[in-house]
């Protein structure tokens, strides 16, 4: 599991180097000016540890980890940014935590029904744990990067583009919305879990029929929003035709028989519910002539 430590300050190990080139440059001053070779030596090791000290400073800049690796065991995770020393002998990896998009190009699955579709997202996520990351998965961005795919295929293929196809569908994509999203962050979050990532935030990007496919169901909209509405006609229409029956009655305007109504009904429905408008025919006759 994650080990956060918070090493040595970083700051006091760079002025102890600092230290120790000076005293280091004057070993050897003083040896070429007193003629005392014998002070080369604690020169040369003030130099080897300032050296080492050198080699043990790390910057850990915002929202970066260091992830410190001793001989193959993992030692811990530095996550506090600033400098720091630790022991020369680590090996830092570095590790941003900073938030990161990714978007997903346009897939073509099948929906629920059988349906190509055409689909995209956009995926919000950031590291978490720094030990899963570095350690679970051999690299962590191409594991965002597939199980998304993944992740997004497996979501079109549990719902129906929309509900003509599947009358019965509470959900579909197309007007899921929200919770589709919700839907797709859940899966992603289940998936990128071994990896120490945590998803942000996801939406659906593209949402299209495939091209193959698209005029005719387009045609199969537009079909349904024409019966839908020439219903919707024919409702009020049959209203209108049996409220203006009760106003005639009622009034006692004019007296009709049955046929005169059903041929009074044909007429309105024809008013009503025609597309066009309808051209009044003049009867210089009787009615059944």
């Amino acid at each position: 599991m994650e080990k956060v430590i918070k090493p040595t300050n970083g700051y006091a190990a760079l002025f102890l180097s600092l230290v120790l080139i000076g005293a280091a440059l004057f070993c050897f001053i003083a040896s070429g000016a007193k003629d005392q070779p014998v002070l080369v030596v604690p020169g040369a090791l003030c130099m080897l540890a300032c050296i080492i000290i050198w080699k043990g400073l790390i910057i850990v800049q915002p929202n970066t980890a260091r992830v410190l690796n001793l001989f193959g065991k993992y030692v811990g995770s530095i996550k506090e940014n600033g400098m720091f020393f630790v022991n020369p002998l680590y090996t830092a990896t570095r590790l941003t935590q900073r938030v990161q998009n990714m978007a997903i190009p346009t897939l073509k699955v099948n929906d629920k029904m059988g349906n190509p579709v055409e689909i995209a997202a956009i995926v919000v996520w950031q590291v978490e744990d720094t030990y899963k990351a570095s350690y679970e998965v051999a690299d962590y961005r191409a594991f965002v990067n597939m199980q998304s795919e993944a992740a997004l295929r497996a979501l079109t293929m549990g719902f129906a583009y929309d509900n003509i196809e599947d009358e019965h569908a509470v959900i579909t994509l197309r007007e899921g919305g929200a919770k589709i999203n919700e839907l797709l962050e859940q899966e992603l979050n289940e998936r990128v879990l071994s990896a120490g990532i945590i998803i942000k935030e996801s939406r659906i990007s593209h949402l299209a029929y495939a091209q193959e496919i698209a005029g005719a169901m387009l045609q199969r909209q537009q079909a349904s929003a024409i019966v839908a509405a020439r219903f919707k006609i024919v409702e009020g229409a049959v209203g209108m035709v049996e409220l203006a029956l009760e106003q005639l009655s009622r009034k006692g305007i004019v007296n009709l028989d049955e046929e005169r109504k059903a041929t009074m009904v044909s007429n309105l429905m024809v008013v009503l519910c025609g597309e066009r408008g309808a051209q009044p025919v003049l009867n210089t006759g009787s009615l059944y002539q």
